[in-house]
């Protein structure tokens, strides 16, 4: 059945390639982006689409909020995924995170409530702050250090806030779910400064300058594909019942691979995705607070949803690479 679906932050990396699997699935879809991080390139193989709807605007404004269900007729579903992200900015514009997370978060959530509109939060796996227990299950606590010792978590402590405002709504009778993507990789990430690791590899890459490994580099991950964590949003969003005939309504979901590596091995996997244009690696300081290990318990994805990731780390790499070299 045709939806009319909203996707706050759809210019984004996650969020524009959300948006293109819900075209291609017949669905209506607007995009609600102010442009400080997303990009209209993003969404250039489908800007053209007749059932697509760019509205540039702020999600923390309900006004702006109102336009794009305007421009829809509607809104059935909505997938928030408008934040700040990077780690670079956590540190560096703390407020504006808190500010835009917190706060669009509530607009959206609100905008949703009045709709009777279905409710996805982009959450993260950062939300579990400094819980060293792993793998992470799907509800398992949240634990912050002390405010004074770094601004990191105004992410992951805004993106928990978004889960209890998510949660308290489903109390209210709203139809929400909340997604954690784990470290999602594609060629479209941003590989600057600002950026994510894969991206920032691939772009040292094309730069033939060293790649920085932050802190001893022993720091691991669970790298995912962006397809496949499309797919788990787009089944958070589309269906009624778990696939195991439970409710989802409430129900949080990691999405993650289960190849956990360290931050030199994925060095050493991109130098071999590229082969003789491989660089050398250069230790660096990192940012402090910075998570020693990060390994999703998927259990309740796969029972609820269906959804197991699908794409090895070699072979999506291999998919940037190749996005890279042929892309505009």
């Amino acid at each position: 059945m045709t939806s009319r679906v909203l996707v706050t932050g759809g210019a984004g990396f996650i969020g524009s390639a959300l948006v293109k699997r819900l075209l291609d699935e017949g669905h209506i879809v607007a995009v609600l982006d102010n442009f400080w991080r997303g990009s209209m390139h993003n969404l250039r193989t489908v800007s053209a689409h007749p059932s697509l709807t760019v509205v540039q605007g702020d999600v923390v404004d309900s006004n702006d909020l109102q336009r794009a269900f305007d421009a829809l007729g509607g809104v059935d579903v909505v997938h928030h995924l408008a934040a700040i992200n990077g780690t670079k900015w956590f540190n560096e514009a703390a407020i504006e995170v808190i500010d835009v997370n917190i706060n669009g978060t509530l607009a959206a959530l609100r905008k949703a409530m009045e709709w009777g509109a279905r409710f996805v939060l982009a959450s993260s796996p950062e939300a579990y702050g400094d819980n060293e227990k792993m793998p992470l299950h799907h509800e398992d606590s949240s634990v912050f250090p002390a405010a004074s010792s770094h601004q990191r978590f105004s992410y992951g402590a805004s993106k928990y806030l978004d889960e209890v405002a998510v949660q308290h709504a489903v109390h209210q009778g709203l139809d929400a779910r909340i997604v954690r993507p784990f470290n999602a990789y594609g060629a479209d990430m941003v590989g600057d400064e600002y950026g994510q690791v894969v991206g920032m590899f691939f772009q040292a890459i094309r730069d033939q300058q060293p790649m920085t490994v932050h802190g001893d580099g022993t720091q691991t991950r669970s790298l995912t594909h962006i397809d496949d964590i499309v797919e788990g949003f787009y089944l958070a969003g589309s269906l009624d019942l778990g696939r195991d005939g439970t409710t989802l309504s409430g129900a949080s979901f990691n999405l993650g691979s289960q190849e956990e590596v360290s931050m030199l091995e994925l060095a050493a996997r991109v130098n071999q995705t590229v082969g003789s244009l491989a660089v050398d690696c250069a230790l660096a300081g990192g940012y402090p607070g910075d998570s020693k290990r990060r390994l999703p318990d998927i259990e309740s994805a796969q029972k609820a949803l269906g959804w197991s990731p699908k794409i090895p780390l070699d072979a999506g790499l291999a998919m940037v690479w190749q996005g890279l070299q042929t892309g505009p």
